[in-house]
């Protein structure tokens, strides 16, 4: 079956739901990026003092402890489960999509793969592999970049009318 192209032709209800879906994704996927910068700062020693705490840096502006076990299996286990229903959702969308099959794959695949680095990642950092941050930033940010490419096609393709010529073809008697 060719799905190719196919949100062009959905239902105009259809296509205005899925373009408010992805308003109100959008705003709650950039509004955790704002607390992800809050709370770590958006770079390696925050993430890591934000899961590992950072009560021996007697400097330190704010007091932060380490998580519990029951807190990072908490954030792992909610993060994997609802940010792979997102995913899964986004992927549908984007498999409804005009675009080459690897490029369509990439966009529908790699999510999976940076939400298991990720959350992963912070479990193991967790557990004392602090080089676990490095990869929690490149997938953290790799998910995001990916995210924000299928949210732009999605709507651009929602928006934009494709137009099918019809050719009529006049028989010669």
């Amino acid at each position: 079956m060719q799905l190719n192209g196919l949100i062009y032709v959905i239902p105009k209800e259809i296509k205005l739901l899925i373009a408010v879906f992805l308003v109100v994704i959008n705003i709650g996927f950039f509004s955790s990026l704002l607390l992800v910068d809050n709370t770590t700062s958006m770079n390696t020693t925050g993430v890591q003092e934000n899961y590992l705490g950072n009560e021996a840096d007697e400097n330190a502006v704010e007091m932060k402890f380490q998580k519990t076990e029951r807190e990072i299996l908490g954030i792992v286990h909610t993060h994997i489960l609802s940010m792979s229903v997102l995913f899964f959702i986004m992927g549908i969308f984007v498999s409804i999509t005009k675009l080459s099959n690897n490029l369509k794959l990439f966009l529908m695949l790699e999510p999976f793969l940076s939400v298991f680095l990720t959350f992963g990642g912070i479990y193991f950092l967790w557990m004392g592999i602090t080089w676990f941050k490095y990869i929690i930033i490149f997938s953290g940010s790799l998910m995001t970049l990916t995210f924000i490419i299928s949210t732009f096609i999605i709507f651009y393709q929602l928006i934009v009318t494709k137009s099918f010529k019809i050719i009529k073809i006049k028989k010669n008697k």
